[in-house]
């Protein structure tokens, strides 16, 4: 797999494959994710390309104080052949090299196969209460 940034033309597979791994929800227009991660660190958002075709991706990020994963994504058919893995040790990499100490991330509690994943790649859940307020209204399509 060939991992680089996202090109704009790629967000219609982009969109395509989160809505193929059930990732996008009504209140997150993914045009607009897009859009704002584009504004803020783009070389973070990763995509991964097999034979030509756009089949994985990670939306990362770093503020100065923690790293974030987002939307990471694997076709059905290329999953469990280790593309996330691959996906998530690179961003680690370039989290890392940009000085960030601690990465977190987010999983719904009903996703237990994605929590196993993450546990196996070394991530521990914390003692923490994830909240969120939103601040804008997207109204995207499921």
């Amino acid at each position: 797999m060939q991992i680089r940034p996202f090109q704009i033309e790629d967000e219609p597979a982009v969109i395509a494959l989160w809505r193929t791994c059930d990732l996008v929800r009504p209140w997150n227009d993914p045009h607009l994710d897009i859009q704002r991660k584009l504004a803020v660190r783009p070389d973070l958002f990763l995509v991964g390309v097999m034979a030509g075709r756009l089949v994985a991706c990670v939306m990362a990020g770093y503020e100065g104080h923690r790293g974030w994963l987002n939307y990471l994504a694997v076709a059905p058919e290329y999953q469990r052949r280790g593309l996330a893995r691959t996906l998530v040790n690179e961003a680690e990499r370039r989290l890392q090299a940009a000085g960030c100490p601690k990465i977190n991330l987010q999983v719904r509690t009903t996703n237990a196969g994605v929590i196993e994943f993450y546990r196996c790649l070394g991530y521990k859940v914390d003692d923490v209460v994830s909240l969120g307020k939103r601040l804008a209204s997207d109204d995207a399509p499921a």
